[in-house]
Formats: structure tokens, C-alpha cells, sequence
């Protein structure tokens, strides 16, 4: 489900997610002394903006029955890294991506 504040972007259970974990992992990250500093592609830290870009993206270079072919995985990994630029990030949000059954 979703709250009543939940974003009118985030129309699938997937973007739900990702939003959710960015949304965590930004807030636990974030300080008010640290400068901006953006992610990869992404030209900003907005967990909403983030969230439909990673969405878009997986969705591009996903391969057919990827779901625990390792080389398959890595194509999405790599491409997560692209956006993200931070290893920690690309395999906390692949675990929720492989759980996803939209991707």
C-alpha cells in the first residue's frame, strides 16, 4: 500500500520500493555539514527523481531471465553503478530490484 503522501510518480510497487530504500539510505547518509555532491548520473540526491531513473534504467538493459544468472546480474549492476557510484548502494538496491517481480 501506500501512504497518503506517497508521490502520484510512484505508481508501481517498484518505484514504491526504491523510493523507500533511497529514502532510508539518503536520510542515514545525509548531513547538513556535508557539501552536495551528486550521484553518477543522476543530478541529484531527490530519492523521488533517483527512484524513477534507476527504475527506467533497469527496466532498459534488464535481460530475459536474468534472475540468478551472474553475468546477466552484472549487466543491471553496472548499470546501477553508472547512476549510483557507490558499490555499497548498487547491491543494497540490486536485493531489492531482484525481489521485484516487475524487473
Amino acid at each position: 500500500g501506500h501512504a497518503e503522501d506517497t508521490p502520484v510518480q510512484l505508481n508501481t510497487p517498484g518505484r514504491r520500493a526504491l523510493y523507500n530504500n533511497l529514502l532510508r539510505g539518503l536520510s542515514a547518509s545525509t548531513s547538513t555539514a556535508e557539501p552536495y555532491v551528486p550521484f553518477g548520473e543522476a543530478t541529484t540526491k531527490d530519492p523521488l527523481e533517483l527512484a524513477i531513473l534507476i527504475d527506467a534504467a533497469v527496466k532498459q538493459v534488464r535481460p530475459d531471465g536474468w534472475r540468478g544468472i551472474q553475468p546477466r546480474e552484472n549487466i543491471i549492476k553496472a548499470e546501477l553503478m553508472k547512476i549510483l557510484q557507490d558499490v555499497a548502494a548498487v547491491e543494497r538496491l540490486f536485493l531489492i530490484i531482484k525481489q521485484q517481480n516487475e524487473y
